[in-house]
């Protein structure tokens, strides 16, 4: 895990970043670097939302 981030902190800053190009794939990535019940932090349209806006600013 990063830095002792919560799933959550870790979830932004990975959105920010532009290493993932979907919240899917930001999801995987939590779970391969061992954050666990990733579906029940990043669950519900407010987060999931604020998400997407951030990868796609990220993304460009």
């Amino acid at each position: 895990m990063a830095e002792n981030l919560t799933t959550v902190e870790r979830a932004f800053e990975l959105a920010r970043s532009g290493e993932c190009d979907s919240v899917n794939g930001l999801r995987q990535r939590l779970r391969r670097e061992g954050y666990d019940a990733v579906h029940l932090h990043l669950h519900g349209a407010a987060i999931n939302k604020q998400l997407v806006d951030l990868i796609h600013a990220a993304r460009g």
